[in-house]
């Protein structure tokens, strides 16, 4: 079957193509179909001509050299650094020998580019490569060199995989798309350990698969993969909306169980995914508590993933084409439009999004093509959640640190180390530049320094603002010498110990774990330090007992003796710096929608918000709307 189909596009593609075209082999290549070539040139020339076979196919086309018309490696070193600019500022150059790709590492990735793609065109002219253009992160980044390796030392696997997978998707619908239903896993009525499995006639996909850092024991930890909707051996498709682990974390034990298919999502997800990942199995070790998967099975997952761009449509199943759009939750964040059938029906999976924009992101996208049934979160769903503007937001919070200053205090802001430790290193960059809190260090501690470092590597991803600044105006915030990175226990100690006011920035969030809740030990005992809480604090964290006015806390001191810490220092909740929409953005978000849909399913809440959501939403537009639980199953077509 597969064979018929790929043997039909052969003939449309060879059809279309210039009569001196050289097609040596036309391959499926996961969702992508792959044409070699001896005179690529012939094609790549005429880019209207590969976009106008892509939209007639339905499919992504990928124009490759036959190995007879690559240029030697030495030689065409020479020759991109001759047609390339220096300004380019060419930091890597390797050859991937299994796809006729040429890697391409620089500072200014754009003009690798070149005007309308003009100079990589000419890079394939001249070698035959097709280049495949990297930036080269203005802060080094473990992470994405660690990730680049893998990728470079696992060419051979991912084609294989992706020919396996090619013969999956293309072959073709066996049953009619009469019915798709959602099956609850994790995330729904709570908040944490997100994951939903999607199934059609034909399809099994798995739309996250996250973990509950804060839950007292496995039970309430992990999804359900034991549902007996489920089985590894025919999910077909892994789909993560973001890095966050109660989104991600648990994908790794896919592999572990033996899961060999792909996972989707954007770029900037799969590094901040890796990153969140390798600390929290780091974290587990040292407190003696080992999650069920290890590094390898991380590995796996990053030879495994496929991602996507916004706006970019990809078959991941015989019966399922996925486009991913921005939520504006963090860097990367999705939300995924999955198209069922030809035409059935028409799914959208929020994530969790933000309908506003912030400093680091554009709001989250509201057009679709269609959209049938909607599934989206409710982490602020209950009538009360009101939130200040960002506004109002950054000044109350500049307003609490210019007084804790002012006293010669110290600030420990316990944050996430994606999204919100970065929206809050621009805001105070832009106050600080601008003379209106002190000029004091800022210290970065954490994951928060690896973070930010993936953030300065993906750029296109950030709000208009911020882009303008980094290429237009070339100041990027990020990069200021205004931040600190904390690499050690000692310079932990220099700090608290110091005279000097200073603002400290460390995960984790809730203060479940990681260097937050030292610096907090050290710091909660003096009344002139503050301690702002700027993101969610769930039930059970260390963050919600203080939250909640706790003034005595036992935590284990420097000795690993249990002591009663006493809280005396200031202590703040402010709220407004959330990547979750508020009540009001969420009720907006669905009045927007376009189109509107024709079913609401809310997950990702407390029970009552995400049943007064639900109600509400009915209420004000007529619209079904379901609440499940975990384990439920709804039919949604």
């Amino acid at each position: 079957m597969t064979s018929d189909i790929l043997d039909e596009i052969k003939k449309e593609i060879l059809a279309k193509l210039p009569k001196d075209t050289q097609v040596t082999k036309v391959e499926f290549e996961g969702p992508e179909v792959v044409v070699y070539t001896k005179n690529p040139q012939v094609i790549t020339e005429n880019g209207d001509l590969v976009r106008s076979l892509a939209k007639e196919l339905r499919k992504r086309i990928i124009i490759r050299s036959d190995k007879s018309a690559l240029l030697g490696p030495e030689e065409t070193i020479n020759k991109i650094h001759e047609i390339v600019p220096e300004g380019a500022e060419i930091t890597d150059i390797y050859f991937d020998t299994v796809t006729g790709e040429v890697v391409i590492t620089a500072k200014k990735p754009g003009l690798v580019i070149g005007k309308y793609g003009a100079t990589s065109r000419n890079i394939v002219k001249n070698t035959g490569w097709a280049p495949k253009i990297l930036r080269t992160p203005p802060i080094s980044s473990d992470v994405i060199g660690k990730i680049r390796t893998t990728l470079k030392n696992s060419s051979k696997d991912r084609k294989k995989l992706l020919q396996r997978l090619g013969r999956q998707i293309h072959q073709g619908s066996k049953y009619p798309n009469d019915w798709a239903r959602v099956t609850s896993m994790g995330g729904f009525k709570e908040v944490g350990r997100s994951s939903m499995l999607l199934q059609t006639p034909n399809s099994r996909v798995l739309l996250d698969c996250g973990v509950n850092v804060a839950a007292p024991d496995n039970k309430t930890a992990f999804p359900y993969l034991n549902a007996p909707e489920f089985s590894i051996e025919e999910l077909d498709a892994v789909i993560i909306s973001h890095a966050h682990l109660d989104h991600c974390g648990f994908v790794p034990y896919l592999y572990h169980y033996g899961y060999e298919g792909p996972v989707y999502c954007t770029t900037p997800t799969r590094d901040l995914t890796t990153l969140l990942q390798l600390d929290h199995i780091d974290i587990a070790q040292r407190e003696g508590n080992p999650l069920p998967f290890n590094v390898k099975h991380i590995h796996k997952a990053i030879k495994n993933t496929i991602t996507l761009d916004y706006g970019e449509v990809t078959d991941i199943s015989p019966d399922i084409r996925l486009t991913l759009h921005n939520a504006g939750h963090i860097l990367g964040s999705a939300i995924s439009h999955m198209h069922i059938g030809d035409g059935a029906h028409n799914l959208v999976y929020t994530g969790d999004f933000k309908y506003e924009p912030s400093r680091l992101l554009e709001p989250a996208t509201i057009r679709f093509p269609r959209a049938e049934t909607v599934i989206m979160e409710s982490t602020y769903g209950g009538r009360e959640d009101v939130q200040p503007s960002r506004n109002s937001a950054e000044k109350e919070m500049m307003k609490t640190i210019y007084k804790t200053l002012k006293r010669g205090g110290k600030v420990l802001v316990p944050v996430f180390a994606v999204g919100r430790a970065q929206e809050l290193m621009v805001v105070l960059e832009e106050y600080m530049r601008h003379g209106m809190i002190d000029e004091v260090p800022i210290y970065i501690d954490g994951m928060i320094w690896e973070a930010t470092a993936i953030h300065t590597a993906r750029p296109e991803y950030l709000s208009k603002d911020l882009r303008d600044q980094i290429f237009h105006m070339g100041r990027n915030p990020f990069v200021s010498d205004m931040f600190k990175k904390v690499q050690n226990y000692n310079q932990r100690k220099d700090i608290v110990e110091s005279p000097q006011p200073a603002i400290i920035l460390s995960t984790s969030g809730m203060l479940t774990g990681g260097n937050s809740v030292e610096y907090f030990k050290w710091l909660c005992e003096d009344e002139r330090n503050t301690l702002i809480f700027v993101g969610y604090q769930s039930e059970g964290s260390l963050g919600r007992r203080i939250q909640k006015g706790r003034k005595d806390v036992p935590l284990e001191d420097d000795d690993g003796r249990t002591k009663e810490f006493h809280v005396n220092m200031e202590t703040k909740t402010i709220h407004g710096f959330s990547g979750h929409s508020n009540r009001r953005q969420l009720m907006e978000y669905v009045k927007r929608l376009n189109p509107r849909p024709e079913k609401v399913i809310t997950c990702h809440g407390d029970p009552k918000k995400a049943v007064d959501l639900a109600s509400s939403i009915h209420r004000s537009y007529k619209i079904e709307t379901r609440t499940p639980i975990n384990l439920d199953c709804v039919r949604i077509h």
